[in-house]
């Protein structure tokens, strides 16, 4: 059965289920800016090991809810819950990221001097918390992860190549490694397909596919092919509050979201 739009989806399960059955819980969250609300009473649940698609015409609120999601903004109201009971509005960024909530930004951010091997490296001494002591060496256990890692992203024959010779797409992949590196519970991904050739575009999906297999994670993004390749659930934000969600067929014919972005 196609889901009702709003935000609290009236008749379906009570938000005390909700919140039991979900990993990350936004509880009638607002942001505002000099008067204008980024967000507006927004309330989304995911449950844990969901794939779900977050979509909306700019300005929407996409953005501010990851902000959000992840300690970089504080809202006016409301709460995000994770993992049932901690609100992360009450929290800095560096808490949330222990927690394990990783985000990776629309443009990728990977130390190009340095090889893949080594963006990885990082990736995991930061996250033991011994970033300090570069020259560690590291054991079996953790080459071992890198090495499953650089295959699990398509990069294990670039391995000592220095990632600023990598392509767009490559480097995007890299970044999503770096956040394996570091066990997230939820990995939120902005646009991970923006300036992608088609081949890095279907090849992004097929990774993503793979991670949820045993990942949470929310996906940002504009491009609606890439959306449906990837059959989750499709939020629709508009003005800051959830306009509409379930099957990307649903939200494609729903009047009103073609109305205020896919008729544009």
């Amino acid at each position: 059965m196609a889901e009702h739009a709003g935000a609290l989806e009236p008749g379906h399960r009570p938000v005390a289920d909700k919140l039991s059955n979900s990993l990350l819980y936004l509880d009638n969250v607002t942001v505002s800016f000099d008067g204008f609300k980024a967000l507006n009473a927004l309330s989304l649940a995911i449950a844990d090991g969901e794939l779900r698609t977050v979509i909306g015409p700019n300005g929407a609120g996409k953005t501010t809810m990851m902000d959000v999601i992840t300690g970089k903004t504080r809202p006016d109201s409301g709460a995000a819950l994770f993992d049932g009971s901690v609100d992360l509005t009450r929290l800095d960024e560096e808490a949330i990221a222990t927690l394990g909530i990783g985000r990776k930004f629309q443009k990728p951010t990977v130390f190009e001097n340095l090889t893949v091997f080594e963006n990885l490296e990082l990736a995991l001494r930061y996250h033991r918390g011994i970033w300090r002591t570069l020259l560690h060496r590291l054991n079996g256990e953790q080459v071992d992860r890198i090495d499953a890692v650089l295959q699990r992203i398509g990069l294990a024959a670039r391995t000592a190549d220095r990632a600023g010779l990598l392509s767009h797409g490559q480097k995007q992949w890299l970044e999503i490694g770096m956040l394996l590196m570091q066990d997230q519970r939820l990995l939120l991904l902005d646009e991970p397909v923006a300036g992608m050739t088609d081949a890095e575009t279907a090849a992004t999906a097929a990774l993503i596919l793979d991670l949820a297999r045993d990942q949470t994670i929310i996906v940002v993004e504009h491009d609606m092919e890439f959306v449906r390749s990837l059959g989750a659930k499709v939020t629709v934000l508009h003005e800051g509050s959830v306009l509409a969600e379930g099957t990307i067929d649903h939200v494609q014919n729903h009047p009103r979201v073609i109305e205020v972005y896919l008729g544009r």
